[in-house]
């Protein structure tokens, strides 16, 4: 008696879905399933075949030293105007002559810790030389740069020995002047030592293409394509037969 009265009291739900509902939905749209898991597939699969392969091109220079760890200009400050300056210009140049933009990214770094500039793209093989046209331009603007702080410094220094010689001479002549000539002598060959020191700019790699190529592997975007197409297939066939319940239900009011 106890049972009847327990089922009686489980509140009825016209609108709950079983397992076998879905399925049963599932089949009955099907084909919707089929033509978008197979056009997704075909998509990813074209793409994976007829995309060109992506390759990182590689640019290395080392700044000028004034001595051993210290850079005449800082690392930090040639990445900033490279990205603020140097790279607008350069977009802007090309846009200006070929009517459109710069097909690759460049994007410039400094190594912890070392001196060193590295710049880097992602292009197709067929981009390779409009690569190396731009780093190139990146690297003599640098180069040029970097030369004129070498040169500034350089003169300096040199104008400061010249100087110290003549002091030196001076205080030659004088009396007492002991102490004072073997501070002017030790600052002459503390200034010799860092002209001796001055390491130019050089360019060690100038758009080295990498042996593989950097983009995902074509096994790995078909799979990713079927993925996406048997989210999508099912998603868009319960979608329809949703949009389907929604017109009978509006062409039976």
């Amino acid at each position: 008696m106890v049972e009847p009265l327990q089922e009686a009291s489980r509140p009825q739900h016209d609108d709950e879905i079983s397992l076998v509902d879905l399925a049963a939905t599932f089949l009955k749209r099907r084909r919707v399933f089929y033509v978008v898991f197979i056009l997704v597939t075909f998509v990813g699969a074209a793409y994976a075949i007829f995309a060109p392969e992506k390759y990182e091109y590689v640019t290395l220079t080392k700044l000028a030293e004034k001595s051993s760890g210290e850079y005449i200009e800082e690392p930090s400050t040639i990445i900033a105007e490279l990205d603020s300056l140097w790279l607008p210009d350069l977009q802007a140049n090309y846009h200006a002559e070929n009517g459109r933009s710069l097909p690759f990214g460049i994007t410039a770094k400094n190594p912890e810790n070392t001196g060193l500039v590295r710049i880097v793209s992602e292009a197709s093989e067929s981009a390779g030389a409009s690569v190396a046209e731009a780093h190139r331009e990146l690297v003599e603007r640098l180069e040029s740069q970097q030369a004129r702080a070498v040169s500034t410094l350089r003169n300096s220094l040199e104008r400061q020995i010249v100087s110290l010689d003549s002091t030196i001479e001076i205080l030659e002549g004088g009396q007492n002047t002991g102490e004072a000539i073997a501070s002017a002598v030790e600052t002459q060959l503390s200034l010799e030592a860092d002209l001796e020191a001055l390491a130019p700019f050089e360019a060690l790699v100038i758009s080295r293409q990498s042996g593989e190529s950097t983009g995902p592997a074509g096994s790995l975007i078909i799979v990713l394509a079927s993925l996406l197409g048997l989210m999508a297939g099912v998603f868009l066939a319960f979608f329809a037969e949703f949009i389907g319940l929604v017109r009978s239900q509006v062409a039976g009011e």
